[in-house]
C-alpha cells in the first residue's frame, strides 16, 4: 500500500500544537512629526525607513520638503528636499536614496539624491511624470509608470538610472500610475501592483515586464513593501473609499492577510521593510480632496510569525496532538467564501454555455448574441472566434483552449462544435437533438451531454469520446435547464425544470449510471454550476422569479453560503472542470454583462478518514 509520502512527496508530521495561521498582524508604531500624504519614501527594513515631501492641505501651497527618518523607535527630522513637492517616485535607503519627478506646482522630471546628510539635484528623467513606481539604488535604479496630465496622461514608460544618467527601457504592458512598488526592489527585479487601471500586476526582470497573477482587490495609492518575489501591499483607494485590505505575494499568488487598523493610502506608496516585517506611515483616509483633518501621522508596524514558529501554508496535512488528522486549504473555507465584482463581459447575455476554469474560461453563445464567444483570462473578457451556428440553451465542456459546444436552440438542435483556442469547427452531431441540456468534461475529447428537452423534458445522457457520441444511462428524473459539472466519468447533475417551479434533485454519475443524492435546499432551474463531483457551487437560478441563492456541495450535501450580489437566472458559471474554492459567474437573465468572483478563505479543518 502506498504511503502519503510516496503519493505526495512529503510525510505527514505529528505536531503537539497546531501551526499558526500565517496572516500576520499590524500594531501601532510611533507617529510621524508631520502629517502628510502623497509623500515619497522607502527603506530596507522596518527599523530603517524614510519619508520625504508630500501634500499637507489646507496649507497653500500645499506641498512640503520635510524629510523624516525612522530608527525603529521614533521618527526624526533630517535635511529637507531642495524643492518642496509631492507625488515623486522613489527608492533607496536611509543613507542613499533617490526621488524622481513629482509635482511642485507643475509635473516635473527633476531628480534629487540623498547621501545620508543632504539632497543634491542630479540629471533629470527623460519623461515628465508623477505617481510612478521606483526600485533600486542610487547607482542602479529604475522608475516606471506614472502620470503626466499635460503629456499623454497615464504612462507606461520605464527608465533606468546608472548613477549619472537615465535610459529608456521596456515599457509596462499596462500604462498606469499609483501602483504599489516594492520597498526593496532592484534595477533588475521590480514589481508594480494594481494602480489606477485595474488589478494588473507586472514584474520586471531587467529587460522586460511580464504580467503575473492579479491582486484580489483593485486599489490605487496602496502602500508597498518587500521585493518582486515577496511583496506586501496594504490600504489604498478602492472607490468609493480608502480600504484596510492587506495582501501578501509569494512569487506566484496573492493571499488576503490581516488588515490595517484604519483605511488609508497615498498616491505614492510609502511603505518600508519586507513582506514579513514592514511599516506603513502617513497617508489620507478621505476620498477626493481632503481637508487637513483627514491626513494622518499614524505609523503601523507589520509582522508575520517569528521564523521559529511553525506557520500554516496551503496544502498542509498534519497530525494534531499525534491523534487528529488536520488539513489547511481553500476547500474547507467554501461555507464562508464571498463574492466580489469583477470586470464585465463585453456583451451582456444569458442562456449560453461555459467552459474552462476560474482564471481561463469561455462564455459561449446565448441570447441575444447566439454566436458570440468571449474568453476570460482571470482579469478581463476578450472577444474570440464565434460559433459557426449561433444558438442558445446549449451545453459546454472543456477548457478555454480546447472547448466544446453542443445541442441548443438551432434549426437542428443536435449540432456539435469544438474550439482550439481561436476558432470553432463543426464535428459529429449528437444522436438526439435537444435544447436546454447541460454539459461538462475536462476536455473537448471527453465530455457528457445531460438532459434537455425534445420537445418535453428529457433524461437522455450521451458521452463524447473525441469522435462520436454514444447514448448511455439516463437520468433518473427527466429535466431541462439543469446544470452539470465534473468530468465525463464523475459528474453531478443539479436542478432543472420539471413543472412548476424547478427541481432540487441532484444526481451523481459514475461513468455508466446516475444515482440520486442530496437535494438542493432551494429547488430551481436555469441554475449556474461550477466545480466537481466532490466540491461544487450552485449559483443563482429561477424559481419562477430570479434568485441570488448560492449553495456549496461537499460531495454528500448542499449548504447555503453567501449569495451573489444580484438575483439572476441563466448565468454563465465557470468552470465545469475546476473546484469550487475559486469561481466566476457572469451574465444572466435579463441579459447582463456583470461578472462576479467567488473566493473561499483558507481554513484549518479536521480530516475524516474512512
Amino acid at each position: 500500500m502506498a504511503t502519503y509520502k510516496e503519493i505526495k512527496g512529503v510525510t505527514v508530521q505529528a505536531l503537539d500544537a497546531d501551526p499558526v495561521l500565517n496572516v500576520g498582524t499590524w500594531a501601532s508604531g510611533p507617529s510621524l512629526n508631520t502629517a502628510r500624504y502623497q509623500a515619497s519614501g522607502a527603506g530596507a527594513t522596518q527599523n530603517a525607513a524614510w519619508i520625504v515631501g508630500g501634500a499637507i492641505p489646507p496649507a497653500s501651497p500645499n506641498r512640503t520638503a520635510i524629510h523624516e527618518q525612522y530608527n525603529g523607535s521614533s521618527w526624526t527630522e533630517a535635511a529637507d528636499l531642495g524643492t518642496a513637492k509631492y507625488g515623486a517616485g522613489s527608492f533607496g535607503t536611509t543613507t542613499a536614496a533617490l526621488i524622481a519627478g513629482g509635482y511642485d506646482g507643475a509635473y516635473e522630471n527633476d531628480v534629487e539624491t540623498w547621501n545620508g546628510s543632504s539632497w543634491t539635484e542630479v540629471n533629470d528623467l527623460n519623461s515628465v511624470r508623477g505617481y510612478s513606481g521606483g526600485s533600486g539604488t542610487t547607482t542602479a535604479g529604475i522608475i516606471y509608470g506614472g502620470l503626466n496630465p499635460g503629456g499623454g496622461g497615464v504612462q507606461a514608460v520605464a527608465e533606468t538610472w546608472n548613477g549619472s544618467s537615465w535610459t529608456e527601457v521596456g515599457d509596462l504592458n499596462t500604462a498606469r500610475s499609483a501602483g504599489a512598488k516594492p520597498s526593496n526592489g532592484t534595477q533588475t527585479a521590480a514589481i508594480f501592483s494594481s494602480g489606477n487601471t485595474g488589478t494588473t500586476v507586472e514584474t520586471w526582470d531587467g529587460s522586460s515586464w511580464t504580467e503575473v497573477a492579479d491582486v484580489n482587490t483593485q486599489r490605487s495609492a496602496a502602500f508597498g513593501m518587500g521585493t518582486s518575489t515577496a511583496q506586501l501591499i496594504c490600504g489604498g483607494y478602492a472607490p468609493p473609499a480608502y480600504i484596510t485590505n492587506t495582501e501578501n505575494w509569494n512569487g506566484s499568488a496573492w493571499t488576503e492577510v490581516n488588515d490595517l487598523s484604519t483605511g488609508r493610502g497615498q498616491d505614492v506608496p510609502n511603505g518600508a521593510g519586507t513582506a514579513t516585517s514592514a511599516i506603513a506611515a502617513g497617508g489620507v483616509n478621505h476620498p477626493g480632496s481632503p481637508a487637513g483633518s483627514n491626513i494622518t501621522t499614524a505609523t503601523e508596524e507589520w509582522s508575520f510569525p517569528s521564523p521559529t514558529v511553525a506557520a500554516l501554508t496551503e496544502g498542509d496535512v498534519f497530525l494534531s496532538g499525534g491523534a487528529t488528522l488536520k488539513g489547511f486549504g481553500r476547500g474547507a473555507g467554501i461555507p464562508t467564501g464571498t463574492w466580489a465584482s469583477a470586470a464585465n463581459m463585453n456583451t451582456g447575455r444569458s442562456r449560453g454555455a461555459n467552459a474552462g476554469t476560474y482564471t481561463a474560461a469561455l462564455a459561449i453563445g446565448g441570447t441575444p448574441s447566439p454566436g458570440y464567444t468571449e474568453v476570460w483570462d482571470g482579469s478581463s473578457w476578450s472577444e474570440t472566434g464565434d460559433l459557426n451556428t449561433g444558438r442558445t440553451e446549449l451545453g459546454g465542456a472543456g477548457t478555454s483552449t480546447a472547448a466544446q459546444a453542443f445541442a441548443g436552440g438551432s434549426p437542428n438542435y443536435d449540432l456539435n462544435e469544438t474550439f482550439n483556442g481561436t476558432s470553432w469547427t463543426e464535428g459529429t452531431d449528437l444522436n438526439t437533438g435537444r435544447q436546454g441540456s447541460s454539459g461538462c468534461g475536462s476536455t473537448n475529447t471527453a465530455s457528457i451531454c445531460v438532459g434537455g428537452s425534445n420537445p418535453g423534458a428529457s433524461a437522455l445522457t450521451e458521452l463524447w469520446d473525441g469522435s462520436s457520441w454514444t447514448e448511455t444511462g439516463d437520468l433518473n428524473t427527466a429535466r431541462e435547464f439543469l446544470s452539470s459539472l465534473g468530468s465525463s466519468t464523475a459528474a453531478i447533475a443539479v436542478g432543472g425544470l420539471p413543472p412548476p417551479s424547478g427541481a432540487a434533485i441532484t444526481e451523481k454519475w459514475n461513468g455508466s449510471s446516475w444515482t440520486e443524492v442530496g437535494d438542493l435546499n432551494t429547488a430551481r432551474y436555469y441554475v449556474g454550476g461550477t466545480g466537481s463531483q466532490t466540491s461544487a457551487l450552485a449559483v443563482g437560478g429561477s424559481t419562477g422569479s430570479d434568485v441570488a441563492n448560492v449553495e456549496g456541495w461537499n460531495g454528500t450535501s448542499w449548504t447555503e453560503i453567501n449569495d451573489i450580489a444580484t438575483a439572476k437566472a441563466a448565468k454563465f458559471a465557470a468552470s465545469s472542470t475546476g473546484g469550487a474554492a475559486r469561481a466566476i459567474a457572469s451574465g444572466g437573465s435579463p441579459a447582463t454583462n456583470v461578472t462576479e468572483e467567488f473566493t473561499a478563505d483558507n481554513v484549518l479543518s479536521t480530516i475524516t478518514v474512512s
